[in-house]
């Protein structure tokens, strides 16, 4: 086929030699899969095998310490970009390399798949409180295992990263938070609307196929892109560009809003609250005066009704203000509720990582105090694991909360804007604005309040 001259993106991380080399070569991206591999395999041996308490066991600190801080930093600047180096998603490729049955996607998770996702993201988070899985190495481990044999499963049945794409809890959660991300990998439409060929999905002897079933060519989210760099080395036309764009953008002109990504993007900050409520201070007072009401004293009920309850509140907001967008823009309460769910992604993935930030910088010397023990070097448990002091940290979160808070606002108006004639533009956007205000003001106040540590 005769190749075509690419249209250059003023901002094509691609025409840079070294990054456009890099990513064509056989290295990408397995010199980073397999350490990540290596480093997983540490991470299950001490957390099934090491101390049982977390404050002396190295792989709960590398989890919950280390990991689950930087991942949503990680889909903030790079997209999706930990998929491709996820230690599951390289064991998927090895199952399916030696005993794969490469079975086409079962049509009920095609269908289903976000709404699995949704599940699976509610009850790890309940389980996770109600069982102590984070301050648990040995749960810890127990999830770990229950996810490889998932992926296990998956990779021997189905075809590609059908685990991946449509039921891993991380996946749904990184698919979002890369559609407001900084990275965007796109064909150029004027080439690919010449291309007669499919080798960006269908693979070549160069690369596979795209592993979570996504066409570049017709592309317009990021939402499932990994940038593992596979649809680089296979187009033959040097189609594919890998650009920056202002976060939040996609989110803009969301073509075909769905309603289980927008009710996503309501649990997730429901999520975020109850993360934070149970880890205040105060959430012993809370529970006692629940267990006065309820009569009971099961942590199981009187969790499950913070849990619900908090969960409750941003996704009875969202449909409020779409309902009362309804009046002024004529639109149904659950078109509403579908379209602008996605502007609380920003103010979403910044209550994430501002409070996965307090474990970071509060509890972070606990990673080389473990990691020593593992040579035998103990420092007792009086040392003191903070990086930062928690003045500085709340500044930073709350940082971060106006830096989100600004996002969603923005969000919303850019959706109203595209979306509405300008007669309607004001109608619907204040109740939106009034909508992520709420939800702003309801994060800082519980990063002003004292948290507890849990290394």
């Amino acid at each position: 086929m005769t190749n075509l001259t690419p249209v250059p993106a003023a901002n094509n991380l691609l025409n840079n030699p070294w990054i456009r080399s890099f990513m064509n070569s056989r290295w990408f991206p397995g010199i980073i899969q397999w350490p990540t591999l290596l480093v997983f395999m540490l991470i299950m041996f001490e957390l099934l095998l090491g101390p049982s308490i977390a404050h002396d066991n190295f792989g709960t600190a590398l989890t919950w310490v280390l990991w689950w801080p930087i991942i949503p930093i990680l889909f903030l600047f790079l997209g999706r970009f930990w998929c491709a180096i996820c230690p599951f998603a390289t064991l998927n490729d090895l199952v399916q390399k030696f005993v794969g049955n490469n079975r086409p996607v079962p049509r009920f998770l095609k269908k289903y798949g976000i709404w699995i996702i949704d599940a699976l993201f509610i009850f790890i988070t309940w389980s996770d409180h109600v069982w102590g899985v984070v301050e648990n190495p040995l749960g810890s481990g127990v999830l770990m295992l229950t996810l490889t044999t998932g992926v296990i499963f998956s990779g021997a049945f189905w075809e590609r990263r059908t685990f991946c794409r449509y039921i891993c809890f991380l996946g749904g959660l990184s698919g979002n938070y890369a559609r407001a991300g900084m990275l965007q990998l796109r064909g150029t439409p004027e080439i690919c609307a010449t291309c007669t060929i499919a080798a960006c999905y269908t693979g070549t002897e160069k690369a596979d196929g795209c592993p979570l079933f996504e066409f570049p060519k017709t592309m317009t989210s990021s939402a499932n892109c990994n940038i593992c760099a596979n649809c680089i080395k296979n187009c033959p036309n040097d189609s594919i560009q890998l650009t920056l764009r202002p976060p939040t953008k996609e989110l803009w002109f969301i073509r075909k809003p769905k309603i289980e990504e927008a009710f996503l993007s309501a649990v997730i900050m429901g999520i975020v609250f109850v993360q934070n409520v149970t880890m205040l201070e105060v959430w012993g007072s809370i529970l006692a005066w629940l267990e006065k009401v309820t009569g009971t004293t099961s942590y199981y009920v009187t969790f499950s009704i913070t849990f619900v309850v908090a969960m409750l509140i941003p996704i009875l907001l969202l449909g409020l203000a779409s309902r009362v967008a309804q009046k002024f823009n004529g639109i149904s309460l659950f078109e509403n509720f579908t379209r602008f769910g996605y502007a609380i992604i920003a103010l979403d993935m910044a209550g994430h990582i501002a409070h996965n930030l307090f474990h970071l910088l509060a509890e972070g010397k606990s990673i080389i105090f473990t990691g020593m023990a593992l040579f035998g070097q103990t420092l007792g448990h009086d040392l003191n694991p903070a990086i930062l002091d928690m003045g500085s940290i709340q500044m930073l979160q709350f940082g971060l909360i106006g830096l989100g808070l600004i996002g969603s606002l923005y969000t919303a108006y850019r959706i109203a804007r595209a979306s509405y004639a300008p007669e309607k533009l004001w109608g619907t956007f204040v109740p939106f604005a009034v909508l992520m205000v709420i939800l702003g003001v309801i994060n800082f106040y519980l990063f002003v309040l004292p948290m507890a540590m849990r290394m």
